[in-house]
């Protein structure tokens, strides 16, 4: 059993839930044959037939883009980074569920749901706050995360072990508008004074099949909130728009896409561009590959002369401030998750969908 110092408090564990991402050039295809199994983002006939042929097809491209960023993804050196940091703060803002202990929980690369929740209940936890660390909620982002996790917890055999709550969304915490604002001020720090009221700023978002969104899904609101929320804060003349990145497998996607906003922009004279990975929380693939290279060379392409990605949030101070703070505050109100967590999409089919141990969906 761990133990607060003075011998009279269990740790409580804060999972943070995230995509994951493979970490040696190894790992890239059982990394890709996990996501493309992912019914929850991307539905296919025979999909058990199908996702691993898909997923052996990409391979060898995606490993060359991880080649490229040094090997692997940092995602999970962040993560770990992020969650230490995190509990040393928040044990100060919550002494009253003093200590706190992180935990990942990835849903494509190890440390696996099933590793996590292994580890914990050896650790001796029983009091568990699920974290997303997708901001902005979607069900196949957060609500994928979820749900395996509340699976792995039956393939455990632990279902009455832990006694959970759950952070699923923070799009528009103070704390982290401010700090996605700070990343922008930073970025627009790299163009020359007399540029900077008129670079334009494109914010890049992780997309979604059209098909989640389709169905109600709250995620479109969530960004265009957190962008909202940022330019308010930065309170700047800067033209902006907002664009989204990462489309994979054989689906239709949401859009406008990244890479043809920044070839649109070009086709404008548009000189000066400043890329927000506005629902990116560390660096990774997204950032480090598909922003700084592969949109890199398409600003060059199009003719923008000066190209800059605004720096990911990482372990910035005022982050990991965030995080506490939106973790102390959960922990503060005693509730189980937020109301819009057990309300299904309009157009859902999933009958695991917005599960809560212990909680009904409505």
């Amino acid at each position: 059993m761990i133990t607060h110092p003075s011998g009279d408090a269990p740790a409580t564990g804060i999972v943070m839930l995230n995509l994951g991402g493979p970490r040696t050039l190894d790992e890239v295809g059982t990394f890709l044959g996990r996501l493309f199994a992912d019914r929850e983002i991307i539905r296919l006939p025979v999909q058990k037939v199908l996702a691993p042929l898909i997923a052996r097809m990409r391979t060898p491209k995606v490993r060359r883009y991880y080649a490229e960023i040094g090997g692997g993804s940092p995602l999970l050196d962040w993560t770990r980074r992020q969650g230490e940091l995190m509990v040393v703060r928040l044990d100060e803002l919550s002494p009253a569920t003093a200590p706190h202990r992180p935990y990942i929980a990835f849903r494509y690369s190890d440390p696996l749901s099933d590793d996590t929740l292994r580890q914990m209940h050896a650790d001796g936890i029983r009091r568990v706050v699920a974290f997303t660390q997708y901001p902005q909620y979607s069900c196949a982002s957060t609500g994928s995360s979820l749900n395996e996790l509340w699976r792995a917890l039956d393939r455990q055999g632990l279902t009455d072990a832990f006694e959970w709550s759950v952070i699923d969304r923070w799009y528009d915490h103070p704390a982290y508008l401010e700090m996605c604002a700070e990343t922008v001020r930073a970025g627009l720090e790299r163009f020359d004074d007399s540029l900077r009221d008129r670079v334009f700023l494109l914010f890049s978002a992780h997309s979604l099949p059209a098909k989640v969104i389709n169905r109600g899904d709250p995620y479109p609101q969530h960004v265009g909130a957190t962008v909202q929320g940022v330019m308010e804060r930065l309170n700047l003349p800067n033209p902006y728009l907002l664009s989204y990145q990462s489309k994979v497998g054989p689906v239709a996607w949401q859009g406008p896409s990244t890479q043809s906003t920044v070839e649109l922009l070009g086709a404008k004279n548009v000189q000066n561009v400043l890329v927000v990975g506005i629902t990116f929380t560390s660096d990774h693939i997204e950032t480090l590959f598909e922003l700084d290279v592969e949109l890199g060379k398409t600003a060059k392409r199009v003719g923008i002369t000066h190209y800059h990605r605004a720096p990911a949030l990482n372990d910035r101070p005022g982050f990991v401030e965030a995080l506490a703070a939106v973790a102390a505050e959960h922990l503060e109100a005693k509730v189980a998750c937020s109301p819009q967590y057990l309300q299904r999409c309009p157009g859902c089919d999933n009958a695991v969908c917005r599960r809560l141990p212990g909680v009904v969906p409505r």
